[in-house]
């Protein structure tokens, strides 16, 4: 009796997007293929979402991890961690790693997530200048806190804002550097990121908006940052969370169409059939990922069409944001600009600390804003994704579900 080789499957890039596509797998065609795994991290994959509870010490590393080791041996996966992949050879259909190891592929897939966008000021080489986008970013930023007083981050996006509440938990004086006028602003409207602004005010951040980088001091450790206006604040940690670029090198030079991320089609599937991308690094009519809610419809759709069942094809959402900071309510869904045809709902309740802002389009709800009172986020991003005519419901939207089903009832 001969036996038959199975098709080998190699996946490059150990995180979510990547080992989510793996699970979906198994589950559909737990023995179809033999799995290789490369990984540019020393561990098993993690939930990088969860990063900003380790640094505020509200988890451990080991809270996160989603696949230790154990699990890929447990399912006949060959993990290569530590040692991320340097080349891929099309022509051969091998990827070769740092360490020179070679793997040969039938299918790949790519899931090389994105890194961070270091902002190319002076100084921005020093000592104690980091991002904040994996384990060994927080283990430095708890070994800072421990030995330093001061610290700068600069964005106030989510990842910042998640950043500086966690050092702040770990006893630094923080301040928050924000190039925008206001707080988070790709996913909140004026109103909400101005109580945040406060809330973490009182809290104990310092939060500068309309703040320009332009130089980190310091000999050969940073100790401080300089901005445009000529002012200076003392820093012995800075924190880089101006955002991220997609990871799309290793593609690129290996031929494979690249604009801003590695382009794919409806079946996360690259110009050359036999590779597949998904996660942070994709770019989808148009569209790049950093949300994890998009990132799983299209470990879904790549699982199926890599297990032979081949009927899904992606189709991109509406997203929800949620602001990881302990004690903070905060949920922004859809589309929160709106347009001329659109209108807005709105429910201020200063004593309570409550602000909510519907955004209406056509008789549906397009977008909300939830600042303080949050419970019925997660509704009102349903009512978003299936487009549910709100007409009947309208004048009692902003009190949320209970008051609605009550009336319909």
């Amino acid at each position: 009796m001969t036996r038959i080789d199975k098709p080998r499957l190699v996946v490059v890039g150990n995180g979510m997007a990547g080992m989510r596509t793996v699970e979906e797998l198994l589950a559909l065609a737990p023995d179809l293929y033999d799995i290789t795994v490369f990984g540019a991290e020393p561990h098993g994959n993690y939930n990088r979402i969860l990063l900003s509870p380790v640094l505020a010490g509200e988890k451990t590393v080991d809270d996160i991890m989603l696949h230790p080791r154990e699990w890929y041996a447990r399912h006949g996966i060959t993990l290569l961690a530590g040692d991320p992949v340097v080349e891929i050879d099309r022509v051969r259909r091998r990827v070769r790693s740092q360490s020179g190891t070679e793997v040969r592929y039938d299918r790949l897939l790519l899931a090389t997530g994105s890194r961070p966008f270091i902002v190319p000021v002076p100084g921005h080489q020093l000592d104690g200048v980091i991002a904040f986008r994996d384990i060994q970013d927080v283990e430095t930023m708890l070994a800072a806190a421990r030995a330093h007083r001061h610290a700068v981050v600069i964005g106030g996006g989510l990842l910042g804002l998640e950043a500086a509440n966690g050092l702040l938990r770990q006893g630094m004086d923080v301040t928050v550097v924000h190039l925008g006028d206001a707080l988070m602003d790709r996913q909140l409207d004026a109103n909400a990121a101005a109580l945040l602004k406060r809330t973490l005010e009182r809290r104990g951040l310092r939060i500068l908006l309309g703040a320009n980088t332009s130089e980190i001091l310091g000999d050969t450790r940073v100790s401080g940052v300089r901005l445009a206006d000529g002012s200076q604040i003392r820093a012995d940690l800075v924190v880089m969370a101006a955002g991220v670029r997609p990871n799309a090198e290793l593609a690129r030079a290996a031929g494979l169409h690249c604009e801003r991320a590695i382009v794919v089609d409806d079946t996360l599937q690259t110009y050359d059939p036999r590779i597949y991308a998904v996660g942070e690094c994709v770019q989808h009519r148009q569209a790049t990922f950093g949300l994890v809610a998009p990132i799983w419809d299209q470990a879904r759709v790549c699982a199926a069409h890599l297990a032979g069942a081949g009927h899904r094809r992606y189709v991109q959402q509406a997203t929800a944001t949620r602001l990881k900071v302990s004690g903070v309510e905060l949920y922004s869904a859809g589309d929160i600009v709106g347009g001329e045809d659109s209108e807005d709902l709105v429910l201020r309740d200063p004593r309570r600390g409550v602000y909510k802002r519907l955004v209406l389009q056509g008789g549906r709800l397009a977008g909300a804003v939830l600042y303080g009172d949050v419970q019925d986020g997660p509704w009102y991003f349903e009512l978003i994704q299936n487009g549910t005519p709100i007409g009947a419901m309208r004048n009692r939207l902003l009190f949320g579900k209970a008051q609605c089903e009550a009336v319909a009832a």
